[in-house]
């Protein structure tokens, strides 16, 4: 089913000037404001999601994923995804050395536009590591997204859509978009807040080196330790469908105040248990390589 482009566009713009009247009243600055630096600006002149959304009507998937990832890597990405906000756990090392770790992430899922009119777009691996690696972030684990669900100031809950092959096509992303838009502005919920359970993550698994060529998605929280997925690596690398989600982790965390590089704590066989229910992951760095390749391979 297709939706009518003059119904669509009036629901992207409603939902987002509802939000865009009830982020207002947001005040202090996170402290994780920094982290939101390496996003670029976004133009004066960059366009809204429903021009994006005409833009790719015709393309193919892959020609979509590349155009997902020009508009990202340009900075076409709403002022409140650059709130950049903290999530903390507390432990005890084995060692007896209690630590405190606070991570620096996304409000919400990445999405192209602006507040008034924006669109959270699923996207293949390669284009996820590749904005994530331009703007200074990476991935989450699995235990950080049952740490951002937890600890989220908005919990939706997840929509699923009829299975099928239009689960990949633009219209569903649009479709699903304005489902979660309706239920996060009648929970309040607002935009700039720490938002959680509508979308399926992309996340960092050691499967990434004994799986290759496979996405790594798990997710979709029902409540908190009740996800609808699993961690599975069904699909190939490119796949993306409308429940796909891609939340950014700043490459900077904090342990007891101090800054320190999420990948040398993923690395650290003590510390590493606090983001990975896998233990250590000493390889993520390399996905910040080769995200730092595809950046480039793409004119930015």
């Amino acid at each position: 089913m297709s939706i009518p482009a003059s119904c669509r566009n009036a629901a992207l713009l409603l939902v987002g000037l509802l939000s865009a009247a009830a982020a207002s009243s947001q005040t202090a600055p996170s402290p994780c404001a920094p982290s939101a630096q390496g996003i670029p600006q976004r133009s004066t002149l960059a366009r809204g999601a429903s021009e994006f959304i005409d833009a790719v009507a015709g393309m193919t998937e892959p020609e979509r994923d590349l155009a997902i990832r020009s508009d990202l890597l340009a900075g076409n990405v709403p002022a409140f995804l650059r709130n950049v906000l903290p999530a903390t756990v507390k432990a005890q090392l084995p060692g007896g050395e209690t630590v405190r770790l606070t991570l620096c992430v996304l409000a919400d899922y990445l999405s192209i536009g602006s507040d008034s009119d924006f669109l959270r777009v699923p996207m293949g691996l390669d284009t996820a590591l590749a904005v994530a690696g331009s703007f200074g972030f990476t991935l989450p684990t699995r235990r950080i997204v049952d740490l951002i669900y937890r600890q989220a100031a908005v919990r939706l809950s997840p929509q699923p859509q009829p299975a099928g092959e239009r689960m990949r096509s633009t219209p569903y992303y649009v479709q699903h978009q304005a489902l979660v838009e309706e239920q996060r502005v009648a929970a309040g919920g607002l935009q700039g807040a720490l938002t959680a359970g509508h979308k399926k993550d992309l996340v960092l698994t050691s499967r990434l080196w004994s799986q290759p060529g496979r996405v790594p998605i798990y997710g979709w929280h029902r409540g908190i330790g009740a996800p609808i997925q699993p961690l599975s690596t069904v699909h190939g690398a490119s796949y993306a469908d409308y429940s796909h989600g891609v939340r950014l982790i700043s490459n900077v965390v904090f342990v007891n105040g101090q800054p320190r590089s999420i990948y040398e704590v993923l690395a650290d066989k003590l510390r590493a248990p606090l983001l990975s229910d896998e233990g250590p992951l000493p390889r993520v760095a390399e996905l910040r390589a080769g995200a730092s390749a595809l950046a480039s391979a793409a004119g930015h």
